[in-house]
């Protein structure tokens, strides 16, 4: 009974996703900057608020990313979802399965897949970065990219992560900042000061 819960779940969520997006706009900034490593087929890792997760779902869809997804109940509704819009995903959280989800994207990345990491999920705290995604970055040699999403008009709800659902008709716009590289001999005190940083730049231009 489970099985045909997820599924169906998947099913009409990629569906509505689909179909919510017809009407939206999309304005790209700074798309150089995760596209370079694109045309030299080098995987690079996506960061991003964990209540962002919908636009970038549909505007990113099938493109062989691998996104890290919670291994609590509610994150296989989300990895039917994620797959049926052509990502591949792995199971594992900052506060559950964390050691084993990390593993599985260095596989990804090392297998040549872009990766991508809501660092302040699970469960929050909201748009608090958890040093966890930046040491993966760190061990596979992958360019961190933030990615900033907005909406001209949209929802939030009343969730831990204030997720985002963008009104029909609105303009969406993805900001992808300058990629972030995390030397090889930083220091665990070194990722926390990367992390405070990229998170006090993410969460400057969340402004929906």
């Amino acid at each position: 009974m489970s099985e045909l819960r997820f599924e169906s779940a998947g099913v009409l969520g990629a569906g509505l996703v689909s179909g919510w997006f017809l009407t939206t706009r999309l304005e790209r900034i700074g798309a150089e900057h995760y596209l370079q490593f694109r045309e030299k087929k080098q995987p690079f890792m996506f960061v991003l608020w964990h209540g962002l997760l919908l636009p970038l779902i549909h505007y990113h869809r099938h493109e062989g990313i691998v996104a890290l997804v919670s291994e609590h109940d509610d994150g296989e509704y989300l990895t039917r979802i994620l797959k049926r819009n052509g990502f591949g995903t792995v199971r594992g959280s900052s506060t559950r399965g964390g050691t084993k989800g990390l593993k599985a994207l260095l596989r990804a990345a090392r297998s040549g897949h872009d990766v991508g990491v809501t660092p302040d999920g699970p469960t929050g705290p909201r748009g608090v970065l958890k040093p966890g995604a930046l040491a993966a970055a760190q061990m596979a040699g992958l360019p961190v990219i933030p990615l900033a999403v907005n909406a001209s008009a949209g929802w939030r709800f009343k969730s831990w992560d204030r997720f985002l659902v963008p009104r029909p008709f609105s303009k969406i716009t993805i900001e992808y900042l300058p990629p972030r590289y995390v030397p090889r001999d930083a220091t665990r005190e070194d990722l926390a000061v990367m992390a405070e940083e990229i998170g006090a730049d993410l969460n400057a231009r969340d402004t929906t």
